[in-house]
C-alpha cells in the first residue's frame, strides 16, 4: 500500500506538465450566460463555434456548465462565428474577430431569453447537446463532435460517460466488463466477445451517437444483463474493407490476432480471431486443518504444502454476416468460439498428527499431472421485421451452443505402511494410484420471439417468448492400481459415474413503459416453466423428474432533473440455475481425506433486489450514485463439514475416520446492502482521472447454524493523460478487502499497472508497452473456512508480476458512401426506428 501515494504523484506531476506545456493555444474564449429575467446560470446550453468562410464546419463544440461558464481552446485566426442555442430559447449568434497573437476573448455575462411565437430570427440555427441524459440511458453525440472526423470509435468511448478505456484498450461500462454491445438496437455477438478490436478499426465517422444503456426492459432482466453499449451508425452507409493484425508478448506468454470486416451493397461481413499461449510461473500453496470440539479415535489434524507448475492456451474467434433484405428486413447470421486448454502437474507433502497429543499418525507425498480442455461454438440466426410505425418491430431468433469438456488426470501416493500408526493403515490402503478421465457436455437449442411496438405518444408494449432445450452429460470414469507393483490401471466400476440431465425451459415476458414529460415508468413480468429430467446410466442414483413454475417480475420509475441529471428506483427478481458442476453427483474421493460431489436435486436460485440510482453528468465531471438492497432465501452454498466417512453414502471401504466432506445445498439465506459510485473528472483536455468505488454489507446464514458477516470494500481508479506526437500514459489500481463467504473469508488483494502507448501512420499502427505489479514478484493471499468440528486455515503464493509489449496494425478503411447516406436520410423515420434504440432504449 506504500507505493499508491509516489505512482499517484508521479501522474500528477506529469498531467501538470503537460497541461503547463498546452497553456499557450491560439485563443480562448470564454464568458457566462445568464437567463435574462432570473439572472440565473444556464446550464447544459450547447454552444458550436465556426469560421465565417466556413459556416458548415464545426471547430468547437462546447456546454456551459452547471453556472452558465463556459471556457474553451480555439485555434487559428480571422473571423469566427460563435451560436449558443438551448432547448426552448432564442439563439445567440456573435461575430468576432481574432488577431495574431491574441490570447483570450472575454465575452463577459451574455443574456438568454425564452423563445416566443414572433419571427425575429433571420437565421435559425438548431443544434444538439454532446451528452443527453434520460431516465433509462445517457447518449453520447458523436456525430455533432469534431474530433470524430480524425478519432476511432474507441477513441471516442473514451468520452462518453460511465464508459472507460484504460491503457490497454479494455472497455468498462458503469465500472464493470460484462456488458453487451448492440449496434443500431440489435445485438452484436462478435462486438460483445471483443469489442476492443472491432471498436478500434471503426471509424467515428460513421458514427451518429452512442447511448449506455443502464436499466434494460423485463425481456432482460431473468437473463442478469447489467448494461447495454447501443452504437447507432448513420444509416447504412458504410462502405469498403478494414483488417487489424495485432501481437504481444510479456513474461507469462504471447499472442496474436486478425480482425477484418468487409461492407458492399447489402451484405455485410465480419470475422476476428486470437491465439493466446500462457506459461504460468510455478506457485506454491499450503496450510492447516484443526479438529475442534470433541476429539475421538478418529479424529487428526493436518499439515499440508505443495507446489505446481502448469501453462496453456486460449483461443476465440467470431464470423457474422447480415443482409438487408430491404429497408424494413434484415437478416444476420453468427459463429462463434473460444475455449482452449491447460497442462499442470504438481506435488503435495500432508502429515497428520492427534489433536492434543501431536503423535504421528501419517504422512504422505502425493504427485499429479493432469491436462484438461474445455470449448463453447455457438450459432444463430435472426430475422428482423420493422414497420413504418416508428419503433415497431418483430424478431424471429434460433441460436444452437455446445461446450465440451474434458479432464484426464493421475495421481500417485508414496508413503511407507510401517510409518503409519496401525488403527490408521486400513485408512491409507484407500490412497491407490488412480488415473480419472472425465467429460462433460452441454448443448442447447433457442428459439425466441419479439415484438414491441408504441401506443400513442406515451406507451410501449412489448411481448416475447423463449423455449430452451438443454442437455447435460457427465461421464466420469476412474481407473486404479490394486497395489503399488501393479503397472496397469483396472477400471472401477463403484466408482465411475455416468447420467444425463435434461432441463427444458419455456419463458414468456410481458413489458408495459410509459414516459409522461419528466416521467417515466417500466413494469415487466416474465414466467418461467423448467422441465428436469435426470438419468443415470452408470453409478449409483435414483432417476427422477422434477417440474417448477417461476414469476419474475421487475419494475422501475425515473425522474428527470435536469437535461443532464436524473433520479431512478427500480426493484427486480433474477434466477440462476444451477450448473452441470453444481448438479453433478460424482463421488470424488481421489484425495481420502477431503471428499466432495455435486447435488443433482438442486433448485433454481431466486433473488430480489432494490436499487435507487442519481446521475450527474456536466462537461468537466461525472457522477454516478447507485445504492442497492438484495436478499435471497434459496442461495445455492458449498457447504464443508468434518464427518465420519462411514456417514458418506456411496463411499467405498469406509474406516470410521474423520474427513472434510464437501457439497451444494439450497440452504443459503443472503442480505446485500451496497453503495456504488463512478466519477470522472475531465481535469484538462488530455488529462483525465477516474475511480470505481463499491462498498457491501452482507450477512450469510446456512444449516446447522452456519452464520458469517462482514463488510467488503473495493475500489478501481486511474489517470490518463495524452501526450504531444500521439503519446499516451496510463495509469491503473486496484484493491479490495476480503470478501465474505458462509463458512470463513477470502483474501484481500492490491494490484496496479502502468502502461504507455503511442501511434504512428495516422493513428494505423500502434505500439504499446505495459506492467503491472513490478514492485513485488509474488502475491500471498490467504483464506480461512470453519465448519462443524474443524477449522482450515489455507496460502498461497504466485506471482501477478506481469510486462511486455503489443503491437497492432490496421489496413483499409470503412467510410460512409454520400450516395448512400442521402437515401437514408429520405427514409430517416423508417431507419430510425431500428436505429435509435430499438433494443430497449424507449
Amino acid at each position: 500500500m506504500k507505493i499508491k501515494c509516489p505512482l499517484l504523484l508521479i501522474m500528477l506531476v506529469i498531467s501538470s506538465l503537460v497541461a503547463a506545456q498546452n497553456a499557450a493555444p491560439p485563443f480562448q474564449i470564454k464568458g457566462v450566460l445568464l437567463d435574462s429575467l432570473t439572472q440565473e446560470g444556464e446550464p447544459y446550453a450547447t454552444i458550436k463555434i465556426v469560421k465565417k468562410e466556413a459556416p458548415a464546419h464545426a471547430l468547437k463544440m462546447l456546454v456551459t456548465d452547471m453556472k452558465g461558464k463556459f471556457q474553451e481552446k480555439v485555434p487559428g485566426t480571422g473571423d469566427f462565428v460563435m451560436t449558443i442555442s438551448s432547448i426552448g430559447r432564442n439563439t445567440i449568434v456573435k461575430d468576432f474577430t481574432v488577431k495574431a497573437g491574441e490570447k483570450i476573448v472575454d465575452f463577459g455575462t451574455l443574456y438568454i431569453t425564452d423563445a416566443s411565437n414572433e419571427l425575429g430570427q433571420v437565421e435559425v440555427v438548431a443544434q444538439k447537446p454532446l451528452v443527453k441524459a434520460d431516465i433509462d440511458k445517457i447518449e453520447y453525440n458523436v456525430q455533432d463532435d469534431p474530433d470524430s472526423k480524425s478519432n476511432s470509435v474507441l477513441e471516442m468511448l473514451r468520452k462518453v460517460p460511465l464508459v472507460t478505456v484504460d491503457g490497454e484498450d479494455n472497455i468498462k461500462v458503469n465500472g464493470s466488463s460484462s456488458f453487451k454491445v448492440y449496434v443500431n438496437g440489435k445485438p452484436n455477438n462478435m462486438m460483445s466477445n471483443n469489442p476492443t478490436e472491432v471498436l478500434k478499426s471503426m471509424p467515428a465517422n460513421s458514427i451518429k451517437h452512442i447511448e449506455v444503456i443502464t436499466n434494460p426492459g423485463p425481456k432482460y432482466d431473468a437473463e442478469g444483463v447489467g448494461g447495454i453499449l447501443n452504437i447507432v451508425t448513420v444509416g447504412s452507409g458504410l462502405e469498403g474493407y478494414t483488417a487489424t493484425f495485432s501481437g504481444n508478448v510479456s513474461n507469462m506468454g504471447a499472442g496474436g490476432g486478425l480482425f477484418g470486416t468487409i461492407k458492399s451493397g447489402k451484405l455485410t461481413i465480419s470475422a476476428r480471431y486470437n491465439y493466446n499461449y500462457n506459461d504460468r510461473p510455478r506457485s506454491y500453496s499450503g496450510g492447516t486443518r484443526r479438529t475442534v470440539g470433541d476429539i475421538t479415535d478418529g479424529s487428526s489434524d493436518l499439515d499440508y504444502s505443495g507446489d505446481s507448475k502448469g501453462h496453456g492456451n486460449f483461443q476465440s474467434g467470431s464470423m457474422e454476416a447480415s443482409y438487408e433484405i430491404d429497408t424494413l428486413r434484415l437478416i444476420t447470421m453468427s459463429f462463434g468460439l473460444w475455449g482452449g486448454g491447460n497442462n499442470s502437474n504438481g506435488l503435495s507433502n500432508t502429515f497428520a498428527t492427534m489433536p492434543g497429543t501431536g503423535d504421528d499418525l501419517y504422512q504422505y507425498v502425493s504427485n499429479n499431472r493432469s491436462k484438461s480442455s474445455w470449448y463453447s461454438i455457438d450459432g444463430g440466426i435472426d430475422y428482423q421485421r420493422m414497420f413504418h410505425v416508428k419503433d415497431r418491430m418483430l424478431t424471429f431468433s434460433y441460436k444452437i451452443n455446445t461446450r465440451p469438456e474434458s479432464s484426464d488426470s493421475y495421481s500417485t501416493y508414496d508413503y511407507d505402511m510401517e510409518d503409519v500408526a496401525p488403527d490408521w493403515q486400513d485408512f491409507m490402503k484407500r490412497m491407490k494410484n488412480q488415473h480419472n478421465d472425465g467429460s462433460q457436455n452441454t448443448t442447447e437449442h433457442t428459439f425466441q420471439a419479439d415484438y414491441t411496438t408504441p401506443i400513442g405518444k406515451i406507451h410501449t408494449l412489448e411481448a416475447g417468448a423463449k423455449y430452451i432445450l438443454r442437455d447435460n452429460s457427465s461421464e466420469d470414469d476412474r481407473y486404479e492400481q490394486a497395489s503399488a507393483t501393479q503397472a496397469d490401471y483396472e477400471f472401477d466400476n463403484d466408482h465411475s459415474s455416468h447420467y444425463k440431465h435434461q432441463n427444458d425451459i419455456l419463458a414468456a415476458y410481458l413489458g408495459y413503459g410509459l414516459k409522461v414529460k419528466k416521467i417515466s415508468g417500466r413494469l415487466g413480468v416474465r414466467y418461467e416453466h423448467t422441465k428436469q429430467e435426470v438419468k443415470y446410466l452408470l453409478g449409483k442414483g435414483d432417476n427422477f423428474d422434477k417440474n417448477f413454475d417461476d414469476l419474475v417480475p421487475s419494475a422501475s420509475i425515473g425522474y428527470k432533473l435536469t437535461d443532464m441529471s436524473n433520479l431512478r428506483f427500480g426493484y427486480n427478481m433474477r434466477i440462476y440455475r444451477p450448473g452441470i458442476w453444481y448438479l453433478n453427483p460424482y463421488l470424488d474421493d481421489s484425495n481420502p481425506t477431503n471428499i466432495s460431489q455435486g447435488n443433482s436435486h438442486l433448485d433454481s436460485e431466486k433473488s430480489h433486489s432494490f436499487n435507487l440510482s442519481y446521475s450527474n453528468f456536466t462537461q468537466k465531471f461525472n457522477i454516478n450514485l447507485s445504492a442497492r438492497y438484495s436478499f435471497t432465501n434459496n442461495s445455492i452454498e458449498r457447504v464443508t463439514e468434518q464427518v465420519k466417512d462411514t456417514e458418506i453414502f456411496g463411499l467405498q471401504n469406509p474406516t470410521g475416520k474423520e474427513v472434510l466432506y464437501s457439497t451444494y445445498q439450497n440452504i443459503g439465506k443472503s442480505r446485500n446492502a451496497s453503495l456504488s459510485g463512478y466519477i470522472n473528472w475531465n481535469a484538462t483536455s488530455n488529462t483525465r482521472i477516474y475511480a470505481n468505488l463499491y462498498g457491501n454489507y452482507t450477512y450469510l446464514e446456512g444449516a446447522n447454524g452456519l452464520k458469517n458477516d462482514g463488510w467488503n470494500l473495493f475500489a478501481y481508479g486511474g489517470a490518463q493523460q495524452s501526450l504531444p506526437h500521439d503519446w499516451r500514459i496510463s495509469l491503473n489500481i486496484y484493491g479490495q478487502t476480503p470478501w465474505i463467504m458462509l463458512q470463513g473469508k477470502g483474501s484481500s488483494f492490491f494490484d496496479y499497472g502502468l502502461s504507455v502507448n503511442k501511434s504512428f501512420l495516422k493513428k494505423r499502427l500502434t505500439l504499446s508497452a505495459f506492467a503491472s505489479n513490478f514492485f513485488k514478484k509474488y502475491q500471498h493471499p490467504t483464506s480461512s473456512i470453519e465448519g462443524v468440528g474443524f477449522i482450515q486455515d489455507s496460502w498461497n503464493k504466485y506471482t501477478r508480476q506481469r510486462f511486455g509489449v503489443s503491437v497492432s496494425y490496421r489496413i483499409g478503411e470503412l467510410k460512409a458512401s454520400v450516395k448512400k447516406a442521402a437515401r437514408t436520410i429520405s427514409n430517416d423515420d423508417v431507419k430510425s426506428s431500428g436505429g435509435e434504440g430499438g433494443g430497449g432504449g424507449e
